[in-house]
């Protein structure tokens, strides 16, 4: 069996008919399976890096992929090289990834709309803030949310968003970078995997790194993608930096308060700091979210 931090799926390593070494996935909900076959089958006809898929169970509740090995991008992000790789590969998965894509079959929903958005933004709420004990005031906190919901709606979303795109979702096989774990993704904009990546709390990438992977990412993206503007894309960078910390402490605050995970417990310290670094450096989301700024320094007890 193979260990899971956040899923409820079952991993196990197996040996199919013809000797070769397998993963074998029990799911836990025939849509969420579904998806993920799906999207496993059209990304590998497509030349994209993602696990073959081998068999299918006539039920669809279960499935086996090709074994990728042990070795996680996480188990490397001091090596740059291979963490601008997997940054590259990234952009086609979410370019390439959208051609003829089907997204009707997507889990749970088709794409980043407004009632997702703010799915995940009440998950920050309720499963995280609330536990904090912090008092606060929703209809203060609910202006921003609408003013976040807005900006990210505004963006170009007719990519694959991959949804949990980090470095533990990207493992390594003979140098080379595959994405696992994408059942998750649906139609919208390609910032949010870029802030999932690169400031992913347990990463704790310097900013030269992060502007060093930015730049190689828009470099990919440009060659595969020519509507894109580069200085409309990083202006919006730091509200999705913004929206996906929000989500993962809620995340976090789900399966540590609540679930009591050690590894998400000891998560939460890492993404704060991130809240508070990036609104130290950007006056301008201090400006858009007032209440979510304040809420930051009010959370600093928890480093």
């Amino acid at each position: 069996m193979i260990q899971q931090q956040g899923s409820n799926r079952v991993y196990t390593r197996e040996k199919d008919e013809t000797g070769r070494s397998v993963i074998r996935v029990q799911g836990t909900n025939l849509d969420e399976n579904r998806a993920f076959i799906y999207m496993a089958r059209h990304f590998h006809a497509l030349g994209l890096p993602v696990p073959e898929l081998y068999w299918v169970s006539e039920d669809e509740m279960s499935y086996t992929q090709e074994d990728l090995g042990d070795t996680l991008l996480f188990d490397h992000l001091d090596d740059l090289s291979l963490l601008e790789r997997a940054i590259r590969a990234l952009a086609h998965i979410q370019v390439t990834g959208a051609r003829d894509f089907d997204w009707s079959v997507c889990f749970p929903v088709p794409s980043m709309d407004e009632r997702s958005i703010r799915w995940d933004l009440n998950y920050f709420k309720y499963c995280f803030l609330k536990g904090t004990k912090i008092e606060f005031s929703e209809p203060k906190l609910e202006d921003d949310f609408d003013t976040m919901v807005r900006v990210i709606l505004a963006q170009p979303a007719d990519t694959f968003l991959y949804r949990d795109c980090q470095s533990r979702n990207i493992m390594i096989k003979d140098g080379k970078p595959y994405f696992i774990d994408f059942q998750g993704g649906r139609r919208g904009p390609t910032q949010y995997d870029v802030a999932s990546l690169l400031w992913q709390a347990k990463a704790n990438f310097a900013p030269e790194v992060r502007e060093k992977m930015i730049e190689a990412y828009l470099e990919e993206l440009a060659i595969i993608d020519d509507r894109l503007s580069i200085v409309e894309w990083k202006k919006a960078l730091p509200h999705f930096v913004l929206f996906r910390t929000l989500q993962v402490l809620g995340a976090y605050g789900y399966r540590g308060y609540f679930e009591r995970k050690p590894h998400f417990l000891e998560s939460i310290p890492l993404a704060i700091k991130n809240l508070k670094e990036l609104f130290e450096t950007n006056e301008e989301l201090k400006n858009q979210y007032p209440y979510l700024y304040a809420i930051s320094n009010d959370l600093l007890f928890l480093l």
